[in-house]
């Protein structure tokens, strides 16, 4: 039954994607957005939303020793799975599709976007990293006010420079009846609403199944949060960077990464700063080095060469698998 609510839950979280995304395209264009905005922002935002309560309700609303260590893992792990594992899921789907479809096998990206994208969230993560590291409880409190004044300027110039949406765009599934031109808004909105619903629900039953494999584990609280949740949470959702690829939308798909990361830094980094001690132990603190190591290097290939290569991205999974080492041998 476990292994059956597994493929459930990710048809449902496959199908919610593939609808979403088509949404969220439609939105873009008729709004006359940019691929930074629709990539970085709103599908970034949309898709990550859900996944900020889980920190929030574990901190606030749960009762027990180690609920705080469940939100925090949470905090952590978002970050550390977007910049290795979700990173390795693209470059994946990038060989798998240059070998089906015959598109190009490195990704076709606006290098600025994505260049942005990165710098900011190694400034923000960077900056939570060191507060957790010194432990400085008045300084939490200014990072958080750096944080969220911080993001407010990344959506405002993300918004600001880019141009229209290129490429070519499904008809709208809720009116395909319709000329595929001109979908009215409201049906496009309740299209994103409806698939974002079936992500929440595919997402809920996926959690379900991998805690009852998990419980197996008997590893300890913070451990199965960093690396469960985040898996359970973040990374079937971003399936839509997969769509994204398929379609030859890469600026696209790595926006939605990227942008995740950016707000993966600051909303949800902001609830642990304010509402736990935000003291990072070892563990902690290799998880948030990996993921500024494995950011910092995709950053300063982007710097020096203007864009990306396929087998940087599948090193994404070499630092998920080191860092997956690690937490395994000192735990167990």
């Amino acid at each position: 039954m476990t292994i059956f609510l597994l493929v459930i839950s990710l048809a449902i979280i496959l199908s919610g994607c593939e609808v979403f995304t088509n949404g969220i395209e439609w939105f873009g264009k008729k709004h006359g957005l940019g691929e930074g905005a629709v990539g970085s922002v709103l599908a970034a935002v949309g898709t990550a939303l859900p996944e900020t309560l889980i920190p929030l309700i574990a901190i606030v609303f749960a009762s027990g020793e180690s609920s705080k260590a469940i939100g925090t893992g949470a905090i952590l792990g978002a970050p550390f799975m977007l910049s290795t594992l979700a990173m390795f899921v693209t470059g994946a789907a990038l060989v798998i599709f240059s070998k089906i479809h015959g598109r190009d096998i490195n990704p076709q990206v606006n290098h600025r976007i994505i260049g942005r994208d990165l710098s900011f969230f190694l400034i923000f993560y960077l900056a939570a990293v060191v507060a957790g590291a010194i432990h400085i409880r008045p300084l939490h409190y200014v990072l958080v006010g750096f944080l969220l004044i911080g993001y407010g300027i990344y959506v405002f110039i993300t918004l600001r420079t880019e141009g229209d949406l290129d490429g070519h765009t499904r008809p709208l599934y809720l009116t395909r009846s319709h000329p595929p031109d001109f979908p009215r808004l409201r049906w496009i909105l309740l299209q994103i609403a409806l698939s974002l619903a079936a992500i929440v629900v595919g997402a809920h039953f996926f959690i379900s199944a991998v805690d009852s494999i998990s419980s197996y584990l008997g590893l300890p609280a913070l451990v199965i949060s960093m690396l469960i949740t985040p898996i359970a949470t973040e990374l079937p959702e971003k399936f839509n960077s997969v769509l994204w690829i398929r379609s030859r939308k890469d600026t696209l798909a790595l926006g939605n990464i990227t942008g995740a990361l950016v707000f993966q830094s600051t909303f949800p980094v902001s609830v642990g700063l304010l509402l736990t001690d935000w003291q990072l132990d070892t563990i902690s603190l290799v998880s948030a080095g990996f993921a500024l190591g494995s950011g910092s290097l995709l950053y300063l290939w982007m710097k020096l060469k203007h864009t990306l290569a396929w087998w940087m991205l599948l090193l994404g999974g070499a630092w998920y698998t080191a860092f997956v080492t690690y937490a395994l041998w000192v735990s167990l």
